[in-house]
């Protein structure tokens, strides 16, 4: 491993060499005899600016340092070295050397949970490994926005897996150890024997489960792809007795769950989880899958879909969320593995963003399968979807008189 000088150690972790000195000085991070300092210093010194900017004295960590009562030892752990060292090139000259918007590339920053960034800041290491996939899209055409939606989605997702981790590390690791009256060291001794091992399997866990969900939606893109170019040739009739696909949005169950604590979050999910499948099956259908802040479902008849639709933007309020919405369309579906694809599920999504709180939305052809059923329905107009070809006559549902 390298071994770095007391400015090395500054311009690794972009701080200034005056703090860098007194860090040495209140021997918070001391060179090896032959007086190099290690990648971890350089990790030790920027969580000390941390901590030093939020209001702890220096001096007080060096003196809880030196008598036991606090360690950084697990800093030396190789799964601490998430605290990149800034490399010598600047957004700005990257741009430059690469073609790559200057935007999209500070970009990167924000995903990785950071402060946004300026051209003339030095790119971190760990952000150089983004570079690879953003590269290909641009040489392939992808439009900035779209790179820069892409990198959004990935910090957002990556957050709150982040944020579960670190919470459950706190609350099933330290606060026991904490509770039982043990010192730093023992703590530093379980993360040194612990950490390794969870961070390993959490990394292995991630990247199955990310991609199965590449599987789940790669399959929807093939089976979408498929009946439209069937349809184009002539070679596919939808029939003339559709299902609905209805998405259920609850505003606000993600932040919810993130604010009440793992107890409530669990009772309030149990809930809203009982809500939904009674709706649905008493009105002939079934939940599909639960997306985020939402649930998808599939109604055999697309009136019975309304109605249920209909019942559970009305309980929802009173479990706790505060609005829910929903948007229904009714059309040919692909099936596989439990779930449903095609560009009925499409629509039916993009309806459910259109929707306003408390409203349930639904297409043309819903409404024209709902004949009869004693719904009313008032007319919205020709609506433009994100991801739809041509403007969908959108009504919104109520209960008849």
């Amino acid at each position: 491993m390298p071994g770095y000088s007391e400015a090395e150690v500054a311009d690794r972790a972009g701080l200034d060499r005056a703090f860098v000195g007194q860090l040495a000085r209140l021997r918070i991070i001391e060179p090896d005899v032959a007086g190099d300092y290690a990648d971890s210093d350089v990790q030790r010194a920027r969580i000390l600016q941390t901590l030093e900017m939020a209001g702890l004295p220096l001096e007080g960590l060096g003196e809880a340092l030196r008598r036991g009562v606090l360690t950084l030892d697990f800093m030396d752990i190789a799964t601490y070295d998430r605290w990149s060292s800034l490399s010598e090139t600047t957004y700005a000259e990257l741009s430059e050397e690469t073609g790559l918007p200057v935007d999209v590339l500070t970009a990167i920053r924000e995903a990785m949970g950071f402060a946004p960034a300026v051209p003339e800041d030095r790119i971190r290491e760990s952000e150089l490994e983004v570079l690879p996939l953003i590269t290909i899209q641009h040489e392939h055409g992808f439009r900035p926005s779209v790179i820069e939606r892409a990198l959004r989605v990935y910090g957002e997702s990556m957050r709150r897996i982040a944020e579960t981790e670190s919470d459950w590390w706190r609350d099933e690791v330290m606060m026991p150890l904490i509770r039982a009256g043990e010192g730093p060291h023992a703590l530093s001794e379980v993360s040194r024997e612990l950490s390794p091992t969870l961070a390993g399997a959490s990394d292995q866990a991630v990247l199955a489960i990310y991609h199965g969900q590449q599987a789940n939606a790669w399959i929807r893109n093939i089976l979408e792809g498929l009946e439209s170019a069937l349809e184009t040739a002539g070679l596919y009739q939808p029939p003339d007795r559709v299902p609905a696909i209805c998405f259920l949005d609850l505003t606000g169950y993600t932040r919810l769950t993130e604010e009440r604590g793992d107890e409530a979050a669990a009772d309030l999910a149990r809930s809203l989880s009982t809500m939904v499948q009674q709706r649905s099956v008493r009105h002939g259908g079934k939940a599909i899958k639960w997306l985020g802040d939402g649930v998808m479902f599939h109604f055999p008849e697309p009136a019975q879909g309304v109605v249920a639709a209909l019942d559970m933007v009305d309980a929802a309020p009173r479990l706790g969320v505060s609005s829910a919405h929903v948007g229904l369309h009714a059309g040919p579906v692909l099936f596989q593995e439990g779930d449903y694809f095609g560009r009925t599920v499409n629509i039916a999504a993009r309806i459910a963003e259109y929707a306003r709180p408390g409203e349930v939305v639904v297409s043309q052809e819903v409404v024209d399968a709902s004949t009869g059923s004693g719904l009313a329905f008032t007319e919205i107009g020709p609506v433009d979807l994100k991801g739809v070809a041509g403007a969908m006559q959108l009504h919104s549902a109520r209960r008849g008189e």
